[in-house]
C-alpha cells in the first residue's frame, strides 16, 4: 500500500491573496490549499489551529495508542481464558486482523480528513437513501465509544497507582472509591493539559515518542536479564481456562479482549485531522505507521512478559489486582517495580491525554454536525485557544461519571474495556460497509486519495469488515462461564442502552434537525 500525491505538494503556505478559484477560502499559515480544499468541499469551516506536522502527528498516533503498555498492563482477561500461548497468539491474529481495519481506516482518512471520521465518512458513502439514518447511529456509538475509551485510561493509571501503594504497605486495604478519586485526579490532569498546554502539544509529543521507545527497551532488557522464566514449549502451547468455559478454543476467542483492546484507537488521529498540516496525506500515514509499529513493539514485549511470568494463577490473583506488577515484583525491589511502572505510566497518562483530545475532537465534530443535545454549546471552540473547550470539559465529566461505576462494581474496568470495543468495532463495521458499498455500486462518487491500496482495496476492505464483526461478537461475553452480578458484562447493557437511546433521539430530535455532512458537502459542490 502506498501514500501518494495527486496533485502537487504544496507545503506550507504563507500567501497573500488566495488563488483563482478559491475567493471563499479563509487561509491559515499551518495549512496548505489542499487542506482548504479538503475543509471547502466538505463545507467546514477551519476553527481549529493546525499545528501537528508530520512527525508530530506520528508521534501523537503512538503515544495515544501505547500498545505495548496497555498490553502490559491489562491482560488478565486474556490470562484467565487462554493463559500464556492464549495471549501470546490473540495477539499476533489480533495484530493482523487490526491491520485489516486500519489499512481500510486510513484510506477513508485520506478521501475525507475530518474530524468527524466514521460518522461523516458513513454519511458521504452511504447509500443515499440510509445516510442519514445511519450517520447519526454511528455518530451516538463513535461518541460511546471514545467516551468510554477515556474512560477506561484514566480508571487505569488512577488504580495502578492504588497497586503500587499495596506493594509499598502490605497492610494498606485498597477500597473501590479510593481508586475513583485517583481516577479523578488523573482527569483533572488530563484537562489541565489540553485546555492549557494545548500550544506546546506538539513538542510534547515529539519527547514523548522518544520515552514511548526508551521505555520499551528498558522493560525489555530487565524482563530478559532479571526475572525468572519459562521454557518456550510453556509460553507458546501451555493454556489455561480459569473461566471454565466448556472448551478451551472459546476460552482463547473469550480472553482476546485484552489482545483487541491494546489494539484499538489507532485512528485517533483521523478525530484530529483539522488540526494536522497536509492532513489528506498525513493522517493516514500517522494512522498506519503508528499502527503496525506499535503492533510490533507489542508482541515482542508480551512474549517477554510472557516468558517472565512463573504462574499464572499467581499473577491473576496478584493481591494489586494487576499480573505484570506480580512480574515486577519477581524481578527487582519494591524500589525497581516503582521505576518500572512509572516508564509504563509516564505514556499512559499522556496517551489519556491524547485520548481525551481526540475524543473531545470527535464529539465537537457531531455537535457542530448538530447530532448531539446542546450541540451549539459544546461545538463552540475558544477564540483564543482555538480549541473546543467545551467538549473537552464535557469529556472529562462524562469520563468522572463512568468511573463512578467501580464504587459499586469490581469488574466495572473490564465492562468499560467491552463497551469500547464493542461501540468502536460498531462504527468501523458501518463505515467500512458503506465504502465498500460505494465502491462497488457507484465508485466515480468517492472523492480523490493520497492513501492508494489499487486494486487490493477493496478486499482489504472486505476482510477488514469481517474480522470487524468477528471482534464485536467475542467483545460481549462475560469472562466466566458462572455468570453472576458482579461478573456479568454490563458493556452489553450499556451498549444496547445508548444505541435505543441514539434511536430514539433520531425519532424524536435527528429526524427534523439532523442533516449529515453529505448535505453540506452536496450544497458546496452546487456553490
Amino acid at each position: 500500500m502506498q501514500a501518494h500525491h495527486k496533485g502537487p505538494s504544496l507545503g506550507t503556505m504563507n500567501v497573500e491573496a488566495p488563488p483563482p478559484g478559491h475567493e471563499g477560502y479563509q487561509y491559515h499559515q499551518a495549512g496548505t490549499v489542499l487542506d482548504d480544499d479538503d475543509m471547502h468541499r466538505m463545507g467546514k469551516v477551519q476553527e481549529l489551529k493546525r499545528n501537528l506536522r508530520p512527525v508530530a502527528a506520528l508521534s501523537f498516533a503512538s503515544v495515544l495508542q501505547a500498545t505495548w503498555e496497555f498490553v502490559l498492563i491489562s491482560n488478565t482477561e486474556g490470562l484467565e481464558n487462554g493463559g500464556l500461548a492464549g495471549m501470546c497468539w490473540s495477539m499476533i491474529w489480533t495484530f493482523v486482523g487490526f491491520g485489516f481495519i486500519i489499512a481500510s481506516l486510513s484510506e477513508m482518512a485520506s478521501m475525507a480528513p475530518t474530524s468527524g471520521g466514521q460518522y461523516h465518512w458513513v454519511s458521504e458513502f452511504s447509500s443515499p437513501r440510509y445516510q442519514k439514518f445511519l450517520s447519526y447511529i454511528t455518530g451516538w456509538m463513535s461518541v460511546l465509544a471514545w467516551q468510554a475509551g477515556s474512560a477506561s485510561g484514566s480508571f487505569l493509571t488512577g488504580t495502578i497507582i492504588q497497586g503500587l501503594i499495596t506493594i509499598r504497605n502490605p497492610d494498606y486495604q485498597p477500597e473501590n472509591w479510593q481508586g475513583t478519586l485517583f481516577v479523578f485526579a488523573m482527569i483533572l490532569v488530563i484537562y489541565i493539559f489540553n485546555v492549557y498546554a494545548a500550544d506546546s502539544m506538539p513538542v510534547l509529543n515529539n519527547l514523548l515518542m522518544i520515552f514511548h521507545v526508551l521505555s520499551w527497551t528498558v522493560i525489555i532488557i530487565v524482563l530478559w536479564a532479571m526475572a525468572p522464566h519459562r521454557t518456550a514449549k510453556s509460553v507458546f502451547t501451555e493454556w489455561s481456562n480459569q473461566g471454565g468455559w466448556s472448551n478451551m478454543g472459546l476460552s482463547v476467542m473469550i480472553g482476546q479482549i485484552s489482545a483487541i483492546y491494546g489494539s484499538l484507537s489507532s485512528d485517533a488521529t483521523a478525530h484530529m485531522s483539522e488540526e494536522v498540516s497536509d492532513a489528506g496525506r498525513n493522517v493516514p500515514l500517522a494512522i498506519a505507521w503508528g499502527y503496525f509499529t506499535n503492533g510490533i513493539m507489542a508482541i515482542v514485549l508480551l512474549i517477554a512478559y510472557l516468558f517472565s511470568i512463573p504462574s499464572v494463577d499467581a499473577a491473576v490473583n496478584d493481591p494489586t489486582g494487576f499480573p505484570f506488577l506480580y512480574v515486577f515484583k519477581n524481578a527487582v525491589s519494591t524500589r525497581g517495580v516503582n521505576g518500572l511502572t512509572a516508564m509504563i505510566l509516564i505514556p499512559v497518562i499522556f496517551s489519556n491525554i491524547f485520548f481525551n483530545a481526540s475524543t473531545s475532537r470527535q464529539t465537537f465534530a457531531f455537535a457542530r454536525d448538530k447530532g448531539l443535545p446542546f450541540s451549539k454549546w459544546i461545538a463552540r471552540v475558544d477564540p483564543h485557544r482555538m480549541i473546543p473547550v467545551n467538549a473537552i470539559a464535557l469529556s472529562c465529566v462524562i469520563s468522572c461519571l463512568l468511573s463512578l461505576i467501580n464504587i459499586g462494581s469490581s469488574t466495572a474496568f473490564n465492562a468499560i474495556i467491552s463497551l469500547n470495543v464493542a461501540a468502536l468495532m460498531y462504527t468501523y463495521i458501518i463505515s467500512i460497509s458503506c465504502v465498500i458499498y460505494s465502491k462497488i455500486r457507484r465508485p466515480e462518487t468517492l472523492p480523490p486519495r493520497r492513501w492508494d491500496m489499487g486494486r487490493w482495496g477493496l478486499p482489504v476492505n472486505i476482510v477488514g469488515l469481517v474480522y470487524s464483526c468477528f471482534a464485536l461478537f467475542w467483545s460481549l461475553w462475560p469472562g466466566d462461564r458462572h455468570v453472576t452480578a458482579d461478573n456479568f458484562n454490563w458493556s452489553v447493557v450499556i451498549f444496547v442502552g445508548v444505541f435505543l437511546l441514539s434511536l430514539g433521539m433520531y425519532a424524536v430530535k435527528g429526524r427534523r434537525e439532523y442533516t449529515g455532512p453529505v448535505v453540506i458537502v452536496q450544497r458546496t459542490r452546487r456553490d
